[in-house]
């Protein structure tokens, strides 16, 4: 059973930085391309980040600002968030992508102006 596990979210200032893990068991996790979503109220849910190995990719909206990386010993990936803006407020998931995409339960980031 594949089961992903976020921790890191939090109350922040704008300008300041959070951490987010996602910890993954049940998967070979080096074999999967990884990615983190986020999802405000009343949006659809938004691809920030993806890892693969072939290297890194963002979106827009936090190019510059997050990196995305993982530990293949520890099966963990991380998303470091950088520069925290009011619009970054969300609950992030982290996700195994393939052929069955799998989802973490969401960790609520919340950024004060």
């Amino acid at each position: 059973q594949v089961q992903l596990v976020e921790s890191g979210g939090g109350l922040v200032q704008a300008g300041g930085s959070l951490r987010l893990s996602c910890a993954a068991s049940g998967i070979i996790f080096a074999d999967n391309a990884m990615a983190w979503y986020r999802q405000a109220p009343g949006r659809q849910r938004e691809l920030l980040a993806m890892i693969t190995r072939a290297g890194t990719d963002y979106a827009n909206s936090v190019k510059g600002r997050f990196t995305i990386s993982r530990d293949n010993a520890k099966n963990t990936q991380y998303l470091q968030m950088n520069s925290l803006k009011p619009e970054d407020t969300a609950v992030y998931y982290c996700a195994v992508l393939g052929p069955t995409t799998y989802w973490g339960q969401g960790t609520q980031v919340t950024v004060s102006s």
